[in-house]
């Protein structure tokens, strides 16, 4: 394979991680060499064999590479880096896909809110963190470096003061509340969170060239939050439509749009979420 643009999603085994490594194998206008990132090898594994079985009368040229990657262990994100430098000697493309939303979820596994933050705040923010600071030696080593990170609309500090918005509605008084509980307070914490390191992020490499913007997937049908079927009854979209735009960020259609948060189009919000 000649000279191709080396990528690492991730939480590359489902939803728009999954959706963004298809987007790329399907590619015709680039040849990419994709580290399917996933926590365990049987994962990485399986996500591999069904990428290739969706594209099983396509012509990609593109590679697919399974890696063993949890964002929340240090140790596996080392091997991790050492197995993709060995390998490719670069990284063209860094999507900082994986993350969780346990709000919920962690309360029914009698997770304590101390707990439900502490993970999430390991996985969505320390987690992003640290892999993007393991693999910007290999980063810099690229021609066209590009950085990418998996925001929320629901984190954006302008759209929390709109007060037409139904999310935004405060509970009658009294207490308890019974909606203090249904919000996603620690998934949005953390997003807000991930927004200033992707600010920080572009200051610290601007001179070696490293384009970096932030991704608003919108509300779509994945495992996150582990309720695929609550999303599915609220009719969210297809996250095969946020990672059609991830392919076309990193095939060089929004350049002028660097450091932002872009959507697809069509978004509620916009394409070009504020902050």
């Amino acid at each position: 394979m000649a000279n191709p643009v080396v990528v690492l999603i991730t939480g590359a085994n489902s939803g728009v991680g999954y959706q963004t490594a298809l987007a790329l194998f399907r590619s015709a206008k680039e040849t990419y060499q994709i580290y399917v990132g996933a926590r365990s090898q049987d994962k990485a594994t399986e996500a591999i064999k069904q990428l290739q079985t969706e594209n099983a009368v396509g012509g990609t040229q593109s590679d697919l590479i399974s890696l063993v990657l949890d964002v929340a262990d240090d140790h596996s994100i080392s091997q991790a880096f050492d197995y993709v430098k060995e390998s490719s000697g670069r990284l063209d493309v860094l999507i900082n896909n994986a993350g969780i939303l346990i709000d919920h979820q962690g309360q029914s596994e009698g997770l304590t809110t101390r707990q439900i933050f502490s993970k999430s705040f390991d996985v969505n923010v320390t987690g992003a963190h640290i892999v993007t600071d393991t693999f910007a030696p290999l980063l810099v080593q690229s021609r066209d470096p590009k950085l990418l990170f998996l925001g929320t609309s629901m984190a954006s500090l302008v759209i929390s003061q709109n007060p037409s918005l139904y999310f935004n509605q405060s509970p009658p008084s009294g207490w308890p509340k019974q909606s203090y509980k249904q919000d996603f307070w620690a998934y949005k914490s953390t997003k807000l969170a991930l927004m200033m390191i992707m600010r920080d992020w572009p200051k610290t490499l601007k001179n070696d060239g490293v384009k970096t913007w932030a991704i608003n997937p919108g509300l779509v049908q994945t495992n996150l939050g582990n309720n695929p079927e609550l999303l599915k009854s609220i009719n969210a979209g297809d996250p095969h439509v946020p990672a059609l735009l991830i392919r076309d960020v990193i095939e060089g259609k929004s350049d002028e749009d660097v450091g932002k948060m872009i959507a697809p189009d069509g978004d509620y919000f916009g394409s070009l979420v504020p902050w």
